[in-house]
């Protein structure tokens, strides 16, 4: 079953309005040649970019490459969006500068996106309590996981009776019983007697519950519920971007599913006897934002170019894609859970400059159980910081004419938009999710190859852990709720299968001069929950020795100090270190003393640590 009309696989192709180059005074604009000069200079000495090498070479050097192969360019340059379609302004088709001409709820300007809490607790008096003291300290809707895993259905009307419903806008999340949820909630609307806030959906999703496998998956239940929703004006359906972010998928496979999902839905509304219009006025959208700032950016601002682009193609005067973007699960960790509040901050911050109209931040703890009072609030003054005191909200599109930005934006909506057309050219929607799982797996597994050789750093985690820290203990969630692939789980679950024994830090001289690498391996060890005792300053074989033989003898010795001391007696010290009971010798650095192996900067960490763990248990 096509999930858009054989034409979606064509581009769109506009003119180049020109991107204005304005020069700055005479003598204060550098040349490209003096900037690769200054860079090369820089490189050469980090070994990054060898002596004999061109200066040009340094876009190679600095150049990174996404998991969807899109490569990024170091320096934003007006060479970058000069042949670049028009993004139009805010508010206007292709509306990748935005849905609105203004930022702000309901268009008022300054007012920032609407700040969404979300609510899963099946405890509903605790909920209901949540609910209040959200809204009345800065939260503007409200996003209620219902059903299996969630908030109990039974108790909607309970916990609504005190919202004034049309000011703030309801969004369910109700996979299981999305029809049953969907009446629920039209029945308070009714009992109230108003109109719904700007933003209140159904919120049903079946495509996701199939990609998820959780949930209801049943597309005659889908028109029951947009028919249901329309005379209502609230929006029935919500194309859950999520629901493949959270299985692993990257940026374009983000996109490229969600097009296809929204695309399939249209088809599936117009087949039911609505007008394109009133399908297109049926259908929201859900992303996650990342930590990875521009990435982010750049995503949201492509989803509304692609979807105006399916509109256009479904020929309809082509209206703003409603986005609720929603803070990343897979980004955060259950160890070192406080530092979840940086990346959540800057995911929420990426997600107000790309265009969002509502922005969920998941409290700091989610990995780890039911939020309390204090991440909740955390959570939501996040936002009312960047809004009212950051100022983001103030001015629309702030990334729009960023060189950078706009060539990551194209680059993405392209991709996506090729994915897009291979998507719609499988024949059921089966074969649809094989597909995109099949493109998931690949991704994942490139994502855990850089994840393990802390090449993508997960901090608190594969970089800087600390072994000592207090733990967070939460509420459970109650069962039933979707997996979610985070991103640090194998270096979590080796926290959470604590090595029996320390390694020995064989330090070798000064601590000037062993403290570099031996900071290094013991922040390697710690990754993968292995503690380490240290010799600290030695000054021979001898006393390195002795410091080993107090320490008790571990299985794992590492030896830590300068290259000269490594040529001068690290064979020496490998031998002795043997001889007085180390089963596996580890040396920091690339030397070749006859270790049983050696760890710097590049190396696969979860294979090392997997070694490391074998010898010790």
């Amino acid at each position: 079953m096509p999930l858009m009309a054989s034409d979606a696989a064509d581009e769109e192709t506009q003119p180049d309005p020109g991107f204005v180059s304005v020069p700055l005074a005479e003598g204060l604009e550098p040349s490209r040649e003096e900037w690769e000069k200054a860079t090369a200079a820089v490189l050469r000495k980090s070994r990054r970019l060898a002596d004999d090498a061109p200066d040009s070479d340094v876009w190679g050097a600095l150049a990174t490459t996404t998991l969807d192969g899109i490569s990024v360019s170091p320096l934003g340059t007006p060479a970058l969006s000069r042949e670049l379609p028009d993004p139009g302004l805010p508010g206007q088709a292709p509306f990748t500068r935005g849905a609105s001409a203004l930022r702000g709820l309901d268009g008022d300007a300054g007012g920032g996106w609407d700040v969404r809490g979300w609510f899963a607790d099946p405890d509903a008096e605790r909920t209901a309590a949540d609910v209040t003291t959200d809204l009345e300290n800065g939260v503007n809707s409200l996003w209620l996981s219902l059903g299996t895993g969630g908030v109990p259905l039974a108790s909607l009307a309970e916990i609504l009776e005190p919202v004034f419903v049309d000011l703030a806008a309801v969004v369910l999340d109700a996979p299981h019983e999305p029809l049953e949820a969907a009446q629920a909630l039209a029945d308070v609307l009714a009992d109230k007697a108003v109109t719904a806030a700007r933003g209140t959906s159904f919120g049903y999703d079946p495509i996701g519950a199939a990609v998820r496998g959780h949930g209801v998956v049943d597309l005659d239940v889908l028109v029951d519920i947009a028919r249901l929703a329309d005379p209502l004006g609230v929006t029935a359906l919500t194309v859950d971007g999520t629901a493949v972010h959270d299985a692993g998928a990257s940026d374009v496979q983000e996109l490229a599913w969600s097009i296809a999902t929204g695309a399939q839905y249209l088809r599936l509304l117009v087949d039911a006897g609505f007008t394109a219009e009133q399908a297109v006025a049926l259908i929201d959208f859900r992303y996650a934002a990342t930590d990875q700032q521009f990435p982010t950016i750049a995503k949201l601002r492509a989803a509304r170019r692609l979807w105006t682009r399916v509109q256009e193609l479904s020929g309809i005067a082509p209206v703003g894609q409603y986005q609720h973007v929603v803070t990343s699960r897979p980004m955060m960790s259950r160890y070192d859970a406080y530092v979840n509040m940086l990346r959540t901050t800057v995911a929420t911050f990426a997600a107000g400059v790309g265009g969002a109209d509502a922005v969920t931040t998941l409290p700091f703890d989610e990995p780890l159980g039911l939020p309390e009072t204090f991440s909740r609030r955390i959570a939501r003054n996040t936002s009312a910081l960047l809004i009212d005191e950051s100022h983001v909200a103030e001015v629309t599109d702030p990334a729009g004419g960023s060189h950078a930005v706009e060539k990551l934006t194209d680059d993405l909506a392209r991709a996506a938009w090729a994915l897009f057309g291979e998507i719609d050219a499988t024949e059921s929607l089966e074969a649809a999710v094989a597909l995109v799982t099949e493109r998931i797996a690949t991704t994942v597994s490139d994502r855990a190859l850089l994840v393990a050789k802390r090449r993508w750093p997960l901090t608190g985690v594969s970089e800087f852990p600390n072994l000592h820290e207090e733990p967070v203990e939460r509420r459970p969630y109650a069962d039933g709720r979707p997996t979610v692939f985070r991103y640090a789980h194998e270096f979590e679950a080796m926290r959470d299968d604590r090595a029996a024994a320390p390694a020995f830090l064989a330090t070798m001289g000064t601590i000037a001069q062993h403290t570099a690498r031996a900071t290094f391996a013991a922040n390697l060890f710690a990754a993968g929950g292995v503690d380490t005792v240290t010799a600290g300053p030695t000054d021979d074989v001898e006393a390195v020795v002795s410091a080993y033989r107090e320490a008790g003898t571990p299985a794992v010795a590492c030896l830590c100090g300068t290259d000269a001391a490594y040529e001068e007696w690290g064979a020496e010290l490998v031998g002795a270190l043997r001889d007085a009971g180390a089963a596996h010798v580890v040396l920091a650095g690339k030397a070749d003393v006859g270790a049983d192996t050696t760890a710097a900067a590049g190396l696969d960490a979860l294979a090392f640590l997997r070694t490391v763990r074998e010898v010790i248990a």
